[in-house]
């Protein structure tokens, strides 16, 4: 019996089941992903979610401060009290010497608080030994080299084989047109690429933490979008894609190419250009809107105002 592998919605039911559980296993992934990234990066200012200072301090360093101080008060801020904290601190700024490291109290802290986790067994850094913490207590230069090395080849790969799969499951929907499909699969190794790079100029100059936050979310929008299609083709395709009559719905790329031919943008050459041509087109729409309801009922409530003082 021949198989029909032309679109996800023809595919065997048990085809459907393996790409359904293997999208559904890497949607956790991403997202507890993206919970582990608010609990690490996200908190290296000490506030909970992500900002651009997080990545900052992630890459570039908190060049105010010490590594340890920069911990204490960001991602490690809940494991030990603020009576704790300070003992430690106030013992790096007074120049975290030998001699006063049980005396003042940091060695016990240490103890039980940090090697728990900090020690020779795990792969950080080992609070066991001295002078591992001694080297925590110098000016806070962000991620080392060898580290964003060691990360960088894991993201590398580990994530591009995931938008493989991702992608050549994406590639048998039918409701996108060629064009827009190799769009969407390529995006995401832009991105990718995009990501990695952020991470060394980041560690360079803090101007380009920007681009960490942009390409994780241009990744994280092109994985929902491909993910979304072909889970709603291969399951839900005659309640999504078709009407009530069972005709099929216009494709979604032609919409947007109407779209940009209505607001006279698909003389645009690139996708840069045409996505410049759109914001310009919105911002004018808006700036009308503006003109013909906005200040107007501003004006109208001002002038009642003046009014009610009269």
């Amino acid at each position: 019996m021949a198989r029909d592998f032309s679109s996800l919605k023809n595919l065997d039911i048990p085809v459907k089941v393996l790409f359904t559980g293997y999208l559904t296993t890497v949607a956790v992934g991403y997202l507890f992903a993206l919970i582990q990234i608010l609990f690490t990066h996200g908190m290296a200012d000490g506030k909970f979610g992500l900002s651009i200072d997080d990545i900052v301090y992630s890459y570039y360093g908190n060049r105010s401060g010490t590594m340890l101080e920069t911990k204490l008060n960001g991602s490690m801020k809940d494991n030990a009290s603020e009576e704790e904290r300070f003992v430690i601190m106030q013992w790096v700024r007074d120049g975290a010497e030998e001699d006063e490291y049980a005396e003042s109290g940091v060695e016990k802290i240490i103890q039980e608080r940090c090697v728990m986790c900090h020690n020779k067994e795990s792969s950080l850094p080992d609070f066991n030994d001295f002078n591992t913490l001694k080297a925590l207590t110098t000016q806070d230069e962000g991620a080392t080299f060898s580290s964003l090395t060691r990360v960088s080849h894991i993201h590398l790969f580990g994530i591009s084989f995931i938008f493989m799969f991702v992608g050549l499951i994406f590639s048998f929907a039918e409701t996108s047109t060629v064009k827009y499909k190799s769009i969407a699969i390529g995006m995401p190794y832009l991105f990718l690429l995009v990501d990695i790079l952020s991470w060394w100029l980041t560690k360079l100059h803090p101007m380009f933490a920007i681009l960490v936050i942009l390409a994780g979310a241009g990744m994280a929008m092109s994985f929902v979008f491909m993910w979304t299609v072909s889970v709603l083709e291969m399951w839900l395709f005659d309640k999504v894609f078709l009407d009530a009559n069972g005709q099929p719905r216009p494709q979604w790329s032609t919409v947007v190419e109407a779209r940009l031919q209505q607001i006279g943008c698909d003389h645009a050459l690139t996708w840069g250009n045409r996505l410049g041509c759109m914001a310009k087109s919105t911002a004018k729409k808006l700036w009308q809107q503006w003109l013909t309801h906005g200040l107007p009922w501003i004006k109208r409530r001002w002038q009642k105002r003046l009014e009610k003082k009269d």
